[in-house]
């Protein structure tokens, strides 16, 4: 977890106290999540005018006449630390009488309001629900899983055919099932489970005593008719931005669907050391993110369940991975001890939870696998990212970098030791704390070129299929809005190519007299990148600020375990997640964001934390090897390495200050280097209390 650059928590601050003082009393300030777009409107506005005037996607076909319902949004009132607000229930109006009719005529979900008929009376923070938002978030964490290796399912079914009870053999039906299966498919079954009692006696009658059983270890845990063929389990990715869940088959292990939402952890705080102040600040707090997160992975499971026209009763298995913070919080275990040191977990193995427990729909037995977490650090997410690429297994040097708000590094040294740490990136990378920034949905810019010549940009945005400069692009009914992590990373690359910002990470001021694009303000420059009626979008010299400190600790991370393994150079870099799975490895490397290798040793792993998790919720083997593995992984705490600044403050430079990047120059000719700028004196160091 990631301590703010002081000169960005200054500049934030000295711009929201500017505002208030502009602002005036008539005014509240509000902030509109997942996608934390905030500033301030006029008191008696609706929520549907503030997020059109604060340009937050809220959707509405009625005109905001109360009959299409689609500007449904939620309320949360509390204390909220990180935003600055102090949410309560006397700033929205009462429900009004259009929106009592909609909810007799309809029906709205309990807390929900309707944005056009909720009129705002303060400070308040408001929750858009995926169905409400026009362009929907694009979770990229699909992933697949080929079986043809041995697999060996946590639950098996069988059909068995059971001895008719009769008045000369006093045996109870469910032990003449246990002895049917014991004697028909050799198994060493020591019991059922008591819930299925209910239903065996009739169940058996009605099928002519012949039925399916579902085992999980030596216990029958699920009965149905016979010649059932498929139950079903949920692999859960829980980040701390995104959700996402796969259904699979538990007999064969084939994907079926997968989902996925933003986070709703995000209005408590976008990294993690938020969420763990936020515990620590409000006796409620872990129970209230506790009950989003679960909220989210019930919606999920519903969604799954309602997609594969499957009933709840066939999900009988779960897989959670998530970094510590998460799974404490999941688990309702306050998260405090996590944000000090020695950052000490309530539990490191991997946790079985009955499934209704969590609140999950599913059958009565269904139950929920956590896998287990290596260090306070590094999470069961890191757990689920090794067991997909086994690291333990590389003949040569590979780092694999899953990154997200907090990246989780594993270095693989060949076949003889594994290493792991956890990095404190911080949201930039993926679009937050960035001027323009934005999650990953149509409208978002996500690939940038730059003309050394000229300094005119091309982009390419979701939902567009040609670049900017291509006559079908202004064709297209989707605006550009902002632009996502794997946008800035390519943008701020280019203009280092292009020259226009230095290795010291400088927007140079001197080329305004060459392009308009170079605008200044106020000390520094920015350079602008997209402009229309409704949308400027500029990198700021901020921006560039923010993915610095970002790849700065990303890359110090890397060479903390490069120490500790005693190795110079990497063989291979394996860029897991969604971030992972969209960012051009050239870029990644241009600017620095891992120490030097080949450009063609740089892959991409997709979504490596959901294969791991696929991998444990239909293969037992998988679980074994895990717990065994994770207990042999070498784990550095990034937070008291004092190596950590100094390759921190070398790693602000482009590509880096200290490492010229050989490997890196034999393939694309960078800028000559400039006189690197002093950040040892201007960069707070780097601290960890998550």
């Amino acid at each position: 977890m990631v301590a703010e650059d002081i000169e960005t928590i200054e500049a934030e601050t000295t711009t929201q106290q500017y505002q208030a003082l502009e602002a005036g009393d008539d005014t509240a300030f509000v902030a509109f999540m997942p996608s934390g777009q905030r500033g301030y409107v006029k008191k008696g506005t609706s929520i549907l005018e503030a997020a059109q005037s604060l340009e937050v996607d809220l959707d509405t076909v009625c005109g905001g006449s109360a009959r299409c319902g689609r500007c449904q949004v939620e309320l949360s009132f509390g204390k909220f630390p990180k935003l600055n607000i102090v949410s309560k229930v006397k700033n929205i109006s009462a429900r009004s009488a259009s929106e009592d009719r909609y909810n007799k005529r309809v029906g709205l979900k309990p807390k929900r309001r309707l944005g056009c008929c909720s009129i705002i009376h303060g400070d308040l923070v408001i929750d858009v629900p995926p169905e409400s938002q026009v362009h929907e978030q694009i979770i990229s964490k699909k992933t697949d899983l080929d079986y043809s290796e041995n697999m060996q399912p946590v639950i098996m079914l069988y059909d068995v055919t059971v001895q008719e009870a009769t008045l000369h053999e006093q045996i109870g039906d469910a032990e003449r099932v246990i002895e049917a299966a014991q004697r028909q498919h050799q198994l060493q079954i020591e019991r059922m489970h008591y819930s299925l009692l209910k239903e065996l006696q009739k169940l058996l009658r009605k099928n002519n005593w012949t039925i399916s059983i579902a085992v999980r270890d030596q216990e029958i845990i699920g009965v149905f008719p016979p010649d059932k063929k498929a139950i079903y389990g949920i692999a859960f990715d829980v980040g701390s931005t995104t959700i996402s869940g796969i259904l699979a088959d538990l007999v064969t292990g084939q994907v079926l669907h997968s989902t996925g939402q933003m986070n709703p952890q995000i209005r408590f705080g976008e990294d993690l050391m938020s969420r763990v102040s936020y515990a620590m600040m409000h006796e409620e707090g872990t129970k209230q993110m506790c009950e989003a997160v679960r909220t989210t992975l019930y919606d999920l499971t519903q969604e799954l369940i309602t997609t594969s026209h499957i009933d709840k009763n066939e999900v009988m298995e779960f897989t959670i991975v998530c970094n510590p913070v998460m799974h404490h919080v999941l688990l309702e275990i306050s998260p405090t001890e996590l944000g000090n040191a020695p950052f000490a977990l309530a539990s490191d193995s991997a946790i079985t939870v009955p499934a209704k427990e969590l609140g999950l729909p599913s059958h009565p037995c269904g139950e929920c696998y956590l896998l287990p977490c290596a260090a306070g650090h590094v999470g069961a997410d890191a757990a689920a990212v090794m067991l997909a690429e086994q690291p333990w297994n590389a003949r040569d040097n590979v780092l694999i970098i899953d990154v997200g708000t907090n990246a989780e590094l594993t270095l693989g040294h060949q076949g003889k030791r594994v290493l792991s740490c956890s990095s404190p990136t911080g949201p930039a990378l993926e679009g937050a704390q960035i001027s323009s920034g934005q999650r990953a949905a149509n409208g978002a810019i996500e690939h940038v070129r730059i003309d050394p010549v000229t300094f005119e940009p091309r982009f390419k945005v979701i939902g567009i299929d040609c670049w900017s400069n291509e006559p079908a692009f202004d064709d297209s009914d989707i605006q550009v809005t902002g632009i996502c992590g794997s946008g800035i990373i390519e943008a701020i690359a280019e203009l280092y190519m292009a020259g226009i910002i230095t290795d010291a990470g400088m927007v140079n001021g001197q080329l305004q007299d060459k392009t308009n694009r170079v605008v200044q303000q106020e000390r520094t420059f920015n350079y602008l990148l997209h402009q229309n009626e409704n949308h400027t979008i500029y990198i700021t010299q901020n921006d560039v600020r923010a993915i610095q400190l970002a790849k700065g600790a990303l890359y110090a991370g890397a060479r903390l375990l490069m120490d500790k393994a005693g190795i110079q150079h990497l063989d291979r870099v394996v860029l897991a997640g969604a971030f992972g799975s969209h960012i051009d490895p050239k870029y990644a490397l241009i600017l620095g964001m891992f120490p030097d290798c080949n450009v063609w040793a740089v892959s991409s792993a997709g979504n490596a934390a959901g294969t791991g998790a696929l991998k444990a919720l239909t293969n037992k083997r998988d679980r074994i090897e895990i717990e065994h593995r994770v207990r042999m992984v070498e784990k550095i705490e990034t937070a008291i390495e004092p190596a950590f600044q100094k390759y921190f403050v070398s790693a602000m430079g482009i590509p880096n200050s200290d490492d010229p990047y050989t490997k890196l120059r034999e393939t694309i000719d960078l800028p000559a280097p400039t006189q690197q700028a002093d950040y040892s004196t201007r960069t707070r160091r780097r601290t960890r209390t998550r």
